[in-house]
């Protein structure tokens, strides 16, 4: 049974409206300055607590950063790499903004007033989308399920319309030029078998002997490895491998015969065990070197109008140039005062000895260099080759059924968006159109030779008969007309 509490001030008297929990805790519905006030709260909130509602007047005043912090995002279910994007998205556009404001004094007009600061900030709007759709309708969606929202405050609200790029697929002289300007075998490989695959690179580099079964030539998906920041992952790593791919779905193709004796003659060469990994960075040194190429001009002028000279201490921390050159006389010009005790020495890195392969080194160092090589007229990722290999097999004239199957989609209107997709997929369209166009444009085909001579002499007898009865009708009509 609720009850109301008064507070004699100096000034005035205030009355608490005080009622009993569902687990029969004494809890405060507010503080009010007359007694019917608080009578009606405690009355409403015992109506609730009834009903089964969960039902906390200091819930729904706490402020938007206790409850991303403390509530929503320890108990919410999600990827890791999810989890990543998330945290990162709240930090930097979200809590600024919504930090100290209280839950219940959160609405619509708010989060239309935050997009604007978002644009008025210069961010995309394929940002914002992200922001607004995927990370803060999660939250309020969670905070109204529990009660701590009364209502919703960004279901409806329109961002900034993002357009749907057209996808450019890879063709195979594209392909082609890059494979062949990669620098080794095993990058090679592992380009080719992604081609031949369609896998995504957490499937890819996460593939290990066991999963491919020579005789056969079927390849198992079950599972991917995702790259994170350390203190994203559960015990401070760089790698953290999910025994289950995207969309939480195993699955089992044909790989090509061709690929198969090149992936077992790979396995020979490096004496892989069946629980290694096809492809790691045991290959590779961690930071090959690259040629750098000098810059055009000596001199540049920096934002505060003054000019400097490349590859310089002070074009580097005055001019705020990170090009190759200025980044290496810095990082020289601090080893240099490291060794001689001017400065603090360096924390030792921690070397990590997880053998799957960094994404970013691999585009560094290994696709992109090939790919500026092979000089195409636009620059493809490495992602890319996931939609040559549909597009490829949707052109090659593969049941959509089964490319749907090797992709891993769990939607048929994902794999449709690869058909069509290739320079070449209007060129019947383009073919039909002509021959409609030459057929009508071209006049009628003209009788020649003995057809003509006969089509001429049937005419002429038809024209003789047709004159001869004219003349006998003529010639009878004209005897009745004579006397007697």
């Amino acid at each position: 049974m609720g009850f109301v509490r008064a507070y004699n001030n100096k000034k005035s008297t205030r009355y608490q409206a005080l009622y009993i929990d569902h687990r029969g805790k004494q809890r405060s519905a507010g503080t009010f300055s007359t007694y019917k006030e608080a009578q009606r709260s405690w009355q409403a909130a015992e109506v609730k607590v009834r009903e089964g509602i969960p039902w906390d007047h200091a819930r729904r005043r706490q402020k938007f950063r206790d409850y991303v912090e403390d509530t929503w995002l320890p108990n919410h279910r999600m990827e890791p790499s999810t989890r990543q994007d998330y945290v990162s998205a709240i930090n930097k556009h979200i809590m600024p903004y919504f930090d100290d404001m209280r839950m219940n004094e959160i609405f619509p007009e708010h989060i239309q007033q935050w997009i604007t600061h978002l644009r008025a900030k210069g961010v995309t709007p394929r940002r914002i989308q992200y922001c607004k759709v995927s990370v803060l309708n999660a939250i309020f969606t969670t905070a109204l399920r529990d009660h701590v929202v009364v209502i919703h405050p960004s279901r409806g609200i329109e961002t900034d319309p993002v357009p749907e790029k057209i996808r450019k697929i890879i063709t195979v002289d594209q392909f082609d030029a890059i494979y062949q300007r990669l620098p080794d075998s095993d990058a090679q490989l592992l380009i080719e078998t992604d081609i031949e695959s369609g896998l995504r690179w957490g499937e890819l580099t996460e593939l290990r002997v066991k999963d491919l079964d020579f005789t056969t030539g079927i390849l198992t998906i079950s599972r991917a490895v995702v790259e994170l920041t350390r203190k994203n992952h559960p015990e401070g790593k760089r790698f953290l491998v999910k025994e289950y791919p995207k969309n939480r779905k195993h699955r089992r193709f044909k790989l090509s015969d061709q690929i198969v004796a090149k992936l077992k003659a790979h396995v020979e060469a490096h004496g892989l065990k069946l629980d290694d990994l096809f492809f790691s960075r045991r290959d590779a040194p961690a930071k090959p070197h690259l040629e750098v190429a000098a810059p055009e001009t000596a001199e540049f002028e920096a934002p505060n109008g003054r000019t400097y000279t490349h590859g310089t201490i002070t074009a580097y921390s005055l001019g705020k140039c990170k090009c190759d050159h200025c980044r290496a006389a810095y990082a020289t010009y601090r080893a240099k005062r490291r060794a001689s005790g001017k400065d603090s020495p360096r924390r030792p890195r921690a070397v990590d000895t997880d053998p799957h392969i960094p994404a970013n080194w691999f585009r560094k160092y290994r696709w992109y260099p090939a790919r500026d090589a092979a000089g195409l007229d636009w620059s493809p990722r490495i992602h890319d080759l996931r939609h040559a290999h549909a597009s490829w097999l949707l052109a090659g004239g593969a049941d959509i059924q089964v490319v749907k199957e090797r992709l891993g989609h769990l939607k048929l209107s994902t794999t449709e968006k690869y058909l069509h997709s290739l320079p070449t997929a209007d060129e019947t369209a383009l073919a039909a159109l002509d021959k409609i166009r030459s057929a009508a444009a071209q006049p009628p085909a003209e009788i020649q030779g003995d057809e003509l001579k006969a089509a001429e002499e049937e005419v002429a007898r038809l024209r003789a008969v047709i004159a001869d009865m004219t003349i006998a009708q003529h010639t009878k009509g004209t005897k009745h007309l004579r006397p007697a």
